[in-house]
Order: C-alpha cells, then sequence, then structure tokens
C-alpha cells in the first residue's frame, strides 16, 4: 500500500485561504497566490509537480473543493491528462458530475473514502487534498502518513488557518525534504507515530 499524503499551499502565516471568501473567490481575494507555483514557468516547480503526478495513485477530496475546483479540474481531475481517480468525501453525491469524469462520491466517512482510494491506487501515493477541514479530519483521525506543505511567500494576515482543530496533543514530524523556489517551498514531513 501507498503513501497517505495530505497536502496543500499555505501562506508563510499559516492561512489555506485568504479572508473574505466568496463563491467567484473561494480562496478569498488575493487566495489564488497560492497556487501559482504551479502555473508559472519556473521549472523547478515543473519538475516537482510532474513528480508528484508521476506517482500519483488516487486523490481524496472534500465536498467544497470539489465544487469550487470543478470549473477548472473537468472531467479529468486535479491531475489532468493523468486521470487519477478522485473520491470526494461528502453527505451527498453530486447530480451534475461531469460524464465520463474520474470522480467517485463517498457518502459513509472518511476511512471508506481512504480505502477506496488506496485500493484504486495500489503501491503509488493516495493524496489528500483541498479544504482546512478534510485535512484536519484526516490528521486528526491519524490517517496520514506525511504533510506536503506548499510554503508560499506572501502573509495573508487572515483567512482559513490550515491547522486549527488538531486538538491538544502534538503531532510530532520528522522533516524529509523541502526544495525551495521564488514562488514556493516545496516541504515533506513525515508523521511520527507514538
Amino acid at each position: 500500500m501507498g503513501r497517505v499524503v495530505f497536502d496543500i499551499s499555505m501562506s508563510l502565516d499559516g492561512f489555506m485561504t485568504a479572508a473574505g471568501q466568496t463563491a467567484e473567490e473561494p480562496l478569498g481575494p488575493g487566495g489564488q497566490r497560492l497556487n501559482e507555483w504551479a502555473f508559472g514557468g519556473d521549472p523547478r516547480n515543473g519538475d516537482y509537480l510532474a513528480e508528484q503526478v508521476a506517482g500519483l495513485g488516487a486523490v481524496i477530496t472534500g465536498r467544497t473543493t470539489y465544487d469550487t475546483s470543478l470549473p477548472w479540474w473537468g472531467a479529468d481531475g486535479p491531475s489532468g491528462g493523468a486521470r487519477r481517480p478522485v473520491f470526494v468525501v461528502t453527505h451527498s453525491a453530486a447530480s451534475d458530475a461531469p460524464e465520463n469524469g474520474v470522480y467517485t462520491f463517498v457518502t459513509d466517512g472518511l476511512e471508506r473514502a481512504l480505502r477506496q482510494a488506496q485500493a484504486a491506487a495500489g503501491e503509488r501515493t493516495v493524496c489528500i487534498m483541498g479544504g482546512a477541514d478534510i485535512g484536519q479530519q484526516f490528521i486528526a483521525a491519524g490517517l496520514v502518513d506525511e504533510l506536503s506543505v506548499h510554503v508560499v511567500p506572501v502573509l495573508f494576515g487572515a483567512g482559513t488557518r490550515m491547522f486549527d482543530h488538531l486538538g491538544t496533543d502534538h503531532l510530532q514530524l520528522e522533516a524529509l525534504d523541502a526544495v525551495a523556489t521564488p514562488t514556493a517551498i516545496h516541504t515533506t514531513f513525515r508523521v511520527r507515530t507514538r
């Protein structure tokens, strides 16, 4: 079975959205800055992203991320032409999912979504991506092997904090890797088991 990695872009001050989110700007005004590293021309970011997609077996995301990202992802999902399966944790399946899309809606919890994603991924990585809520739930449940945090050189001052609501116990991490580019520092941490 492959690794389970929670992957997120975050401002230097710990926000994964800017304040003032709307339906038109789900990351808040200026929040799209968090994703610019993935679409810019820096070859180090391109190589990093290509390597991550090559090792990707499946994606888990929450319903809000699905709803707000579908216009950009389309039927192929966040992995584009690689078309890796996406398992959407939700209370109800979307009635307007794209035809021939890669999406499966899981209505019976995190662990069921993880089992389905791991079965689809085989030895490849299962990537949990999207909003703070889904990430916090998986981390708090002890279902994450690694954290992949893309620290973007911007200070939002307010917004959605990434690592709130994890309880009072310390989560011990081991630094595995860091790749610095002008638009993001890609960090990877192993979650140390107690």
